[in-house]
């Protein structure tokens, strides 16, 4: 495995643009050599810490890591209305308070018994000690991401998106990360390392320039390989930025006797692309410094609106279920931690009721992947829970959030403290993949040449005629090619260089070596038509003459350079090439027939599959929970309809049924109490609390539940018999007047209600 990455890494830094543009030109040789000598010292090193990483892989877990399943990020202190219960309060930002410091803050969770982690942001925080001067002596401002207006880009009051030279490199590890890790933290997560598309205009970036390409900076603007060099400048750097600070964290810790984790909250490749910005994605898991991931997919992510049939508009629970797929493809082969994370409100002001619907969409859509079972609960609960908002689309009277909100999320974010994994697969025909790359989010922006891909259509028209058919579609990293776990169960590859570019020919072999010795089937999409096929890379350098990087992959095929639109037999498997760019399967009305036949004789002709299945919904079972949706825009408007006897998790008043139906753009997350695994012990299958210090015997069951003050309780308790008596306590073992039950014979449930205290509620039941 060191072997295979290593020899990646040397051959994407032997053929960088700027290498071949001095070997194509025949001047600066000099420059060249040395260029490549110090990039190939970086790779050695890169070789070291490789192995001592894939060690750190194998290694077990300690038990305090596998207590680490549900977290949530803020940057106060703790709050009685902030008491969510995961197992980690990530605390962010190391600054101080006015009236608490950083230590206080950390410490203010400890007490209450939460494990504690650091977060802070790598392109952006409150950082204005350093842009001030007041850290160094020097004012950084002019570090600042900049646009070719030169305006620079803020993410806030003297908040800049950040070029991340060395030295605010330096001034991260030294004022941020070590006060963290002398706190005690041994988990430190890098938030969003983002360099937007329109940036690149900055003193500081062209002084970047020169020193990575070794010739006078570019206006990305002027050329479509500008931009792509510019591109993939920003990636680079960012790539650095986390190697160095976790690198150094790791380090510190071991110095302090702590062994550091270290992990990236990131929006997705799919999210990123969308919005122009670029960020080292997939890269990252060939870095072994770097443990896992939060997967940043929440309604303001996934309601970016995307074409399909010719109507652009928001598709939440699509663009979600793609969204995690993507960082679930991303770190399956390399079996890094990956925590999802979805968020109860959004950044945008919006009211309540949107709010609900869509976390509910995006919710869904998690746990449709079952391999997944680490989560973010929510970010920012401070927001959540004391926050003003619209209470409805067509009201400006704002609310804290209500009372039938809170009870439900909290139903549902505590299900997630026992969400298990499952070998379960969605229903539908499994294994169709579509191909991705980080190079996607080089060409995006400017336009050039009048080639658009209006809202990310080019990827879309790939996936969104799969995805509303009812068909699970997976995403691959092309930079995870390399990895024999990529491949797996993966029957159709469907992949277009319409809006990215390989980084290195080794990915060709790959895929090269799954068509003609697997049996794999390809299809692919394009008329490779945009400007960005001429761009200076390894296909038209270095003696390769390739008008498009797919002529290469063609070449390794056995076909033909610039192959017709149909069906080439390759070894033990199959090309189909469709000569359109994939764009169109969306932006058109009804233009996505042929693609999608192409498609299905692509899947039914691949070896042991069967008939390809079209339907309008997705559903899953993990251990006794149901997560069902269904699609609109789709095949069918039937409801799916699921019968049995089950509890409604996204009812805050948590009804037992035996008839669910879902409508088209609706979801259902259900608990099947015929799944109870020992119907003689009492439990609490439910609720919008913690559970804690159960205690059975052979006629009572009493437990204690923690949850945020100013919220409502709900629970649902099996019981193997009807109660006799059910007394609910505060801390102080006084009843609560408010507190009530009621038993449903049918399922064996005692529906229990109460107002929530994080000191605990005591509830006893005798039977």
């Amino acid at each position: 495995m060191e072997n295979s990455i290593i020899r990646i890494h040397l051959k994407d830094l032997r053929n960088e643009a700027h290498v071949e543009f001095f070997t194509r030109t025949n001047c600066l040789l000099l420059f060249t050599f040395i260029i490549n000598m110090k990039k190939y010292i970086f790779c050695i090193s890169l070789l070291c810490c490789s192995i001592t990483g894939c060690n750190a892989q194998t290694a077990k877990e300690t038990p305090e890591k596998r207590h680490e399943k549900t977290v949530f990020q803020t940057g106060s202190q703790w709050k009685p209305v902030t008491d969510v219960r995961a197992d980690v309060a990530i605390v962010y930002g190391a600054n101080d308070r006015s009236d608490m410091t950083f230590e206080q803050r950390v410490q203010s969770w400890r007490d209450r018994g939460y494990t504690t982690h650091f977060m802070t942001g790598i392109a952006w925080g409150g950082y204005q000690d350093y842009f001030t001067g007041k850290w160094d002596g020097k004012r950084h401002l002019d570090e600042g991401q900049v646009t070719a207006q030169g305006d620079t880009i803020w993410h806030g009051r003297m908040v800049p998106y950040i070029v991340p030279s060395q030295n605010y490199l330096r001034y991260m590890k030294e004022v941020h990360v070590k006060r963290a890790i002398d706190a005690g933290i041994n988990a430190i997560y890098m938030e969003e390392p983002e360099f937007w598309m329109r940036g690149g205009y900055s003193e500081a970036f062209k002084r970047e320039w020169q020193e990575y390409y070794g010739f006078p900076w570019r206006p990305q603007h002027e050329s479509p390989e500008n931009t792509y060099l510019a591109n993939k400048l920003k990636y680079h750097l960012y790539y650095r930025a986390l190697q160095e600070v976790f690198t150094y964290a790791k380090e510190y810790g071991k110095s302090k006797g702590l062994d550091v984790r270290c992990y990236v909250p990131t929006h997705t490749l799919i999210n990123y692309t969308s919005w122009q910005i670029v960020s080292p994605e997939a890269s990252l898991a060939s870095l072994p410094c770097v443990d896992g991931y939060i997967a940043q997919v929440w309604t303001g992510t996934s309601r970016e609106t995307t074409y399909f049939n010719g109507l652009r508009k928001e598709r939440v629970f699509e663009n979600a279920f793609l969204e995690y797929g993507s960082m679930e493809s991303m770190t399956r082969p390399t079996g890094r931690k990956m925590f999802f994370l979805t968020d109860p409100i959004e950044d945008r002001p919006r009211d309540w009721e949107d709010y609900k619907k869509n976390y509910q969409a995006t919710f869904t859509a998690q746990l449709l992947y079952p391999m997944i079972a680490d989560y973010e609960v929510m970010p920012w609960p401070d927001r959540i829970y004391e926050g003003l908002y619209n209470i409805s689309a067509n009201s400006n009277e704002k609310a804290k959030i209500p009372r039938f909100y809170s009870t439900r999320m909290q139903v549902m974010i505590n299900t997630l403290n026992d969400m298990p994994l499952s070998d379960n697969k969605v229903n539908g025909s499994q294994g169709i993949g579509v191909l991705m790359s980080n190079s996607l989010m080089f060409q995006r922006f400017p336009i050039h040449a009048g080639y658009d891909d209006p809202q990310f259509s080019n990827f879309y028209g790939q996936t969104l005629p799969l995805l509303k058919r009812g068909i699970p579609v997976s995403t691959v990293h092309i930079e995870n090619t390399g990895y024999p776990n990529t491949w797996k169960e993966l029957k159709v590859l469907v992949m277009s260089y319409s809006n990215m570019k390989p980084m290195n020919p080794d990915y060709h072999k790959n895929i090269a070596r799954w068509v003609k010795e697997e049996g794999g089937v390809l299809v692919y999409c394009g008329e490779d038509v945009d400007p960005y096929q001429t761009t200076m890379e390894w296909w038209n350098t270095n003696g390769n003459a390739y008008k498009a990087p797919s002529d290469h992959l063609f070449e390794l095929l056995g076909l033909a350079s610039a192959p017709k639109t149909g069906e080439y037999p390759c070894g033990k498997g199959k090309v189909y090439v469709l000569r359109t760019e994939p764009k169109t399967y969306v932006l058109e009305k009804d233009n996505d027939g042929t693609y999608f036949s192409i498609v299905k004789k692509a899947y039914e002709t691949a070896p042991n599959t069967g008939t390809l299945e079209t339907k309008n919904n997705f559903y899953l079972e993990r251990g006794p929970y149901i997560i069902a949706s269904v699609v609109d825009e789709s095949v069918s408007s039937e409801p799916l309809v699921l019968k049995g006897l089950f509890v409604d998790l996204f009812d805050p008043e948590l009804p037992v049924l035996q008839t669910k139906t879902i409508q088209p753009d609706e979801q259902a997350y259900l608990y099947d109490v015929a799944k109870i695994a020992d119907k003689s012990k009492p439990a609490v299958l439910c609720g919008a609390s913690r559970i804690y210090d159960e205690v059975i015997r052979k006629n009572s069951y009493s437990f204690v539940a923690k949850s945020p003050a100013n919220t409502n309780n709900v629970s649902r308790v099996y019981l193997p018999k009807q109660p006799k008596k059910v007394k609910i306590m505060n801390k102080a073992g006084e009843p609560l007047a408010t507190a009530g039950s009621i038993w449903d014979n049918t399922s064996k449930t005692c529906l229990v209600k109460f107002e929530n205290d994080p000191d605990g509620v005591m509830v006893s039941i005798d039977f």
